[in-house]
């Protein structure tokens, strides 16, 4: 925390105390129904709410005990500190009594007066005069009934003596102890008269609690003279002497007001000794200055010190300040005198600033000095504030005019009623907070200044209720709609003015106040307000401000320097286009400062965010004036998100909003712009979420403030990380304010420099960017520690986001995907050449000396030889002079040297990532010329999932490393690969990890590695179990290799009774049946496994895939089985990929897995397009995405990759690229450089928009057979390279028929291809093989 505003100091004369308790000084000051308690000037310990809504009218601290006693007209509490020994100190009620008030008196309750004396008493003046003993259950000893109401009184710190005064009152009370037994308590009377009035009576602090000394009261007066009255012995008639005077008006020599008849303003404290000899202490261990006239104005305090006097200090409050000694006050046997300490004239004495005498308010000072502390001045105004000074006490006595006396710690200011809104000007220089009883103050905020805080402009108390407010001109002015009319206010002067009002009549309630952009930038002194309500309908008034010179950011070219404020209505609109509006607010601003260009489109700025009761969420501009009167809106980008009935939405000019549910327990963040979901996270319903406040850092990255009742959570995005499915926001620090205060927050915002105000109660609390990260809530943060441990919110959020050093994971593993293994060779190579000369402490640079052409220009030669399979990896390129090439040594060089030192860049986990990449490049490398791209992207993935698998929560591969193997032309490699990386053993639970049966593409392999997993199924545990492969060899349709193993299982008990089962025949329809109420009666007994093998007895393919599917959740085992048991074509595979996986992805958002669905199902066009176009859209049902197929994770820019692989690779995915429009696919491109950006892989995005290449689109292209496009129109390149796999017309049946589609496919010229089935076979003939250039004519060839 940077600053605390603790609240509103009452106006009373004893609204403040301050003492030296257990080795602390504490300070407590009362806020209107609370009290604060403070230890230094800027740090609160406690604030303690009454529950009594009357303000508290004193407060008293007992240096002893540590109690504080406040009180309202009626009631006296006593709060008592607990928990000092564990650091923990806070105070609470002890107890609590009620006063009862003589009512005789005509002015109704009179003021109480606290004040505390020895052995824990407790004086309450009021009517009457009443003593309590408090160490237990509080007790009145003594009480005496006055004849008029006190209005000051005090009770010396031995209990001796009690002053007490009435309300303009000259005769001072001083009431003597007689007796201290707790029964018989007794006073005798004397009067002090003075002249006029008494305004203030206060005893000399002793300088140890525990030290007896000569009471001595010091008195002021209306006549401006300090009285000062010692105790005599007790023979004598009078009780209490006058021991001396000072006149305060003279005590300054003011020039200026000698011509003057009317005194100036004195304001007097008293400088305990105990408080003067601390702070000359504290001086003498500062000084020793080299400078001649520092060291006279040491030697002049010592002096005066050594005469151990009390200091008198009287200030004019315009600059001028005197100090006199009181020395041997109370003395008997030494002489007594009054002397001059220094008189000064200062500017840093000018508390006034100017102010005229008449509206200057009362101030009360105080001062105090801690043992080896600083002197601390305290001038309480009665106009709302608390000044506190630090200063050390010899240039504060120092005439010298250059010296630097004092400096201003810190202002406690605040409200006197619970906060209950907060608004933001646009620049984040201002502010305006309003309470619930109408309230409002405007805050000023000076950005980059040295001591974060906000300064009090203006308060403005209305005596109506305010609904919406908002700011101009950095604060100059603010606007309050109020229920049936609108105020502008001028807040330029301490005092508010109230410029112009007008009435208005919209229908509805009325949800916001807008800000419109000008139509003209020059024109500062006239502003465009909106409001919207509920009926969607609005109005815009036109506010013309009064002229004022700008600060030199906008040229002054208004000329009407006489321009009279004022504000009217300019237009009625409707907002049609809205929906079922819930709601309409401002943007909070985010991101760089917007320019006004006067276009009306999706690149103005944006000023509202509206949602719909369904959760639709929507982005407006505006545009005022621009022809005649009118006002124009705008959509900027919109989405559903899903969310009905949000309680609470905010949204920032970088197209970001964040929902909160009805109940207020779940967070959603979405990008609109991008129509995903980033965030999501449920909280607990006691943690009701109450505000949302949008930033961001000065490299435009998001921060959100998520309000609790008694915490802040600063969430900030991150990079987006596909690979690890890593979150892409975490909260980073949580700023809890319940150590402060019990009461809960009201509403928070940013200031434009990034510090966040936070008001709870009467309070703020000012939290600057500086945190300490070791309590940061990102444990994965690897932030080297700096200097006090503190770390900029700003530095934070930037290492979170940003371009990634080139050696990262994430972006190596982009380079793979992206088929940039030749660059991911180099940039290895290069961190290995850095790293062989690396030592910890010196920096790596991001990008390891390479030039930054090697990431995006793009290599001709290389993509024409990127569909030759094995050439891909041949690729090498050189980094050095040397032939130095990458190989597996140097990987294993690489990963040893990583193992032993870390580098800055990365943490421990993204080390160890780099590790496993390393490790996987060179396995690839070994393999280089046997793998073609996809099948390489596999094994490197693989190989990486499996070294992670500890540390990973997937349990298998993701459907993206699936269609690299299943696009892949060296399965068989593959195959081996995965066969030897589970040691030849594989189980189906590796298989299901690795998507075996997902990817390979001929059948025949298919079966072979299942009846491998059935083998190693039954002879995976010791006791060989034929139970554990009956799903397996009954999919194979091998009954009989069943048997035997039953035959062997002599130890199972179900062994005659399944071998006589299996004897029988299953082409039988009654055994069939018998197969079917084995398999019901093991589904009841919840043996699901073994219930589909029984189906699988009967026949029921169908059933047995339901089981598998819905009951064991095993989509991959269901497809398998059906591939296995009824082959590639068989009606219950397509049902399977059809009904359910596609359903799936559609819900889930799973282009992957559509595309490899329809890969499947021979549609090869719709796999094209599913890689671009939402799933939910392709399917002739779609059901209803639900919130996880809008997640970012569902976007991924290796589908870009994959989507410029297949879209030319057959025929029919060239029809199916053929349907997708340019601006799709260019909105798409651009879609997926922002991810790269998102992700830290700027340069890569910069490949992507560079090199991509669009099909050619002919002005006129002549639709071929049946109507369709040609789509080898669209190709730039030869189509002899594309395979055929559209349906043919044939020309003896003249109807269509499909070529037979096998994995990769055959080209033109392979021919080759089943038919039609027709039941009149035609006359065999002989197979003449057809001239290929006659083909490819037909084809536009």
């Amino acid at each position: 925390m940077k600053a605390v505003l603790p609240g509103k100091p009452e106006s009373r004369l004893q609204a403040l105390a301050t003492g030296y308790w257990d080795s602390r000084r504490i300070t407590v000051y009362i806020t209107g129904n609370a009290f604060s308690i403070l230890g230094d000037p800027e740090t609160p310990i406690q604030t303690v709410y009454d529950d009594d809504e009357n303000p508290l009218e004193a407060v008293a601290l007992d240096e002893a005990s540590g109690k504080i006693a406040v009180c309202t007209h009626s009631a006296v509490r006593i709060y008592k500190p607990f928990g000092q020994a564990e650091n923990a100190l806070k105070w609470a009620l002890q107890s609590c009594f009620t006063v009862e008030q003589d009512q005789t008196f005509a002015q109704g309750p009179t003021t109480i007066s606290l004040s505390w004396g020895g052995a824990e008493e407790l004086l309450v003046a009021h009517s009457c005069l009443e003593l309590y003993q408090t160490v237990s259950t509080p007790e009145c000893s003594w009480s005496k009934r006055l004849a008029t109401p006190v209005h000051l009184a005090s009770l010396s710190y031995d209990s001796a003596y009690i002053a007490s005064v009435g309300q303009y009152d000259r005769l001072v009370k001083v009431w003597r102890r007689l007796s201290y037994g707790s029964d018989d308590v007794r006073f005798d009377l004397a009067y002090l008269t003075h002249p006029q009035p008494v305004t203030g009576i206060q005893w000399r602090r002793p300088h140890h609690i525990e030290q007896t000394i000569d009471n001595v009261l010091y008195t002021f007066c209306v006549d401006n003279t300090l009285r000062v009255w010692t105790g005599t012995d007790s023979h004598g008639q009078q009780r209490v002497q006058l021991w001396g005077k000072l006149d305060l008006a003279s005590a300054i020599q003011d020039r200026s007001m000698k011509s003057s008849k009317v005194p100036g303003i004195r304001w007097a404290f008293i400088m305990h000794g105990r408080d003067f000899s601390a702070a000359t202490e504290k001086a003498v261990q500062e000084g020793g200055s080299s400078n001649k006239e520092d060291n006279l104005a040491l030697e002049h305090l010592i002096a005066v010190a050594n005469r151990s006097p009390e200091i008198c200090v009287v200030l004019d409050g315009r600059g001028h300040m005197s100090a006199w000694a009181l020395e041997n006050v109370g003395c008997k046997t030494q002489t007594s005198s009054i002397f001059n300490v220094a008189h000064v004239a200062s500017p840093e004495f000018d508390f006034l600033k100017g102010l005229p005498a008449a509206s200057s308010p009362h101030v009360e000072a105080y001062s105090y000095c801690n043992t080896g502390g600083h002197l601390h001045i305290l001038l309480h105004f009665f106009d709302g504030k608390i000044e506190v000074y630090r200063s050390n006490i010899a240039p504060f006595f120092d005439p010298d005019p250059k010296t630097r006396r004092m400096e201003l710690r810190c202002l406690w200011t605040g409200h006197s009623a619970p906060i209950k809104k907060i608004v933001r000007n646009f620049s984040g220089r201002a502010i305006v907070s309003r309470t619930e009883k109408s309230q409002s103050i405007v805050w000023k905020h000076e950005l980059g200044a040295k001591r974060t805080t906000i300064s009090r402009q203006v308060t403005i108390q209305h005596d109506v209720h305010i609904h919406r407010m908002c700011l101009l001109r950095k604060g100059r002015f603010v606007v309050f709609l109020r229920h049936e009319n609108i105020a502008l206010w001028d807040c330029r002067q301490s005092a508010p003015l109230l410029l112009a009002e007008s009435k208005y009549d919209v229908p509805g309630k009325p949800l916001c106040l807008l800000i419109l952009p000008r139509h003209k930038v020059e024109d500062y002194t006239t502003a465009h307000i909106a409001t919207i309500t509920s009926e969607k309908q609005g109005v815009v008034w036109e506010v013309k401000l009064p002229f004022y010179a700008p600060n030199g950011e906008v040229p002054a070219v208004n000329g009407n320097k006489h321009q009279t404020a004022s504000i009217q209505e300019f237009v009625k609109f409707e907002l049609e286009d809205a929906g079922d509006l819930a709601y309409v607010l401002p943007v909070d601003p985010a991101g760089a400062s917007p320019i006004v260009s006067g276009f009306l489109d999706v690149f103005a700025r944006d000023v509202a965010v509206s949602y719909t009761h369904s959760g639709r969420v929507e982005f407006w501009t505006a545009r005022v004036g621009h022809e005649g009167k009118l006002v124009e809106w705008l959509s900027t980008s919109s989405m559903e998100t899903g969310v009905a009935d949000p309680a609470l939405v905010s949204g920032s000019t970088m197209k970001k909003a964040a929902l909160v549910n009805a109940s207020r327990s779940s967070l959603t963040i979405w990008d609109i712009r991008g129509a995903r979901l980033e965030y999501a996270q449920d909280f607990e319903d006691r943690h009701a979420i109450q505000d949302l406040d949008w930033t961001s850092s000065p490299d435009t990255q998001s921060i959100l403030a998520v309000g609790f009742p008694h915490r802040v959570l600063l969430l900030s995005q991150m990079r987006f990380d596909y690979l690890n499915k890593g979150p892409a926001w975490a909260a980073i620090r949580e700023i809890s304010i319940r150590d402060f205060t019990p009461h809960p927050i009201g509403d928070s915002t940013w200031l434009g420099d990034g510090h966040l105000v936070v008001g709870a109660g009467n309070q703020f609390f000012v939290y600057d960017r500086q945190f300490d990260v070791s309590s940061s809530m990102i444990t994965s943060l690897r932030l080297p520690q700096r200097k006090g441990g503190k770390w900029d919110l700003f530095d934070v959020v930037q290492r979170l986001n940003g371009p990634l050093p080139v050696f990262h994971p994430q972006f190596l593993s982009q380079c793979i995907l992206a088929g940039k293994i030749a660059l991911v060779h180099s940039i290895l190579l290069a961190l290995h050449k850095t790293l062989k000369f690396w030592v910890e402490g010196e920096t790596i640079d991001d990008y390891l000396g390479l030039p930054m052409e090697a990431f995006y220009v793009s290599d001709r030669i290389s993509k024409a030889t990127s569909g030759k399979g094995g050439e891909y990896f041949g690729r090498r390129m050189s980094y050095e002079d040397g032939d130095e090439t990458f190989s597996e040594e140097v990987a294993t060089a690489i990963g040893e040297k990583l193992t032993r030192v870390g580098v800055p860049q990365l943490s421990g986990h993204e080390q160890i990532q780099l590790v496993n990449i390393v490790e996987c490049v060179g396995l690839v490398e070994k393999q280089r010329r046997s793998l073609d791209e996809n099948g390489a992207r596999f094994t490197l993935f693989f190989r990486q999932h499996a070294l992670g698998r500890g540390r990973s929560h997937e349990v298998h591969l993701s459907w993206r490393e699936i269609n690299w193997a299943y696009h892949s032309s060296s399965q068989d490699i593959l195959l081996d690969f995965v066969s030897r990386h589970h040691h030849g053993k594989m189980l189906w639970e590796n298989a299901r990890e690795s998507g075996v049966f997902m990817w390979l593409t001929d059948s025949t392999a298919v079966r072979a590695q299942f009846e491998i997993i059935a083998r190693n199924e039954y002879t995976k545990a010791e006791v060989k179990n034929p139970v554990d492969c009956s799903l397996f060899y009954l999919a194979l349709k091998k009954k009989t290799v069943l048997q035997g193993l039953w035959r062997m299982a002599s130890w199972n008990r179900e062994q005659s009774a399944t071998l006589r089962f299996l004897a029988n025949n299953f082409e039988e329809p009654k055994w069939r049946t018998a197969a079917l109420k084995n398999a019901y009666a093991l589904m009841s007994k919840r043996r699901f496994e073994y219930a589909a093998a029984f189906f699988l007895l009967a026949d029921h393919l169908d059933d047995a895939v339901n089981v598998i599917f819905n009951q064991m959740k095993d989509l991959q085992l269901a497809i398998a089985v059906a591939r296995v048991y009824e082959g590639e074509q068989g009606p219950v595979l397509r049902k399977l990929l059809e009904e359910e996986v596609l359903l799936i992805a559609a819900q889930e958002g799973n282009r992957w897995l559509a595309s490899w669905a329809f890969w499947m199902l021979h549609r090869r066009d719709m796999a094209v397009r599913a890689l671009i176009t939402p799933v939910y859209t392709l399917l002739e049902t779609p059901g209803s995405p639900d919130l996880k197929s809008k997640l970012f994770l569902t976007d991924d820019p290796a589908l870009v990759i994959l989507y410029s692989q297949l879209r030319q690779k057959t025929l029919q995915t060239l029809r199916g690229a053929s349907k997708i429009t340019p601006k799709v696919e260019w909105e798409f491109v651009l879609h997926n450089a922002r991810l790269y950006d998102r992700m830290g892989c700027d340069l890569l995005g910069l490949d992507l928009v560079r090199n991509w290449e669009f099909f050619q689109q002919p002005t006129t292209i002549t639709p071929g057979l049946g109507g369709e496009i040609n789509p080898l129109r669209l190709l730039k390149r030869r189509g002899s390279l594309v395979v055929a796999d559209l349906p043919v017309v044939s020309p003896i049946l003249g109807q269509m028929m499909p070529t037979e589609m096998k994995s990769g496919g055959a080209s033109l010229g392979g021919g080759g291809g089943g038919g039609l089935h027709n039941h009149h076979k035609p006359p065999a003939t002989p197979f003449e093989e057809p001239d290929a250039n006659s083909l490819l004519d037909s084809f536009g060839f």
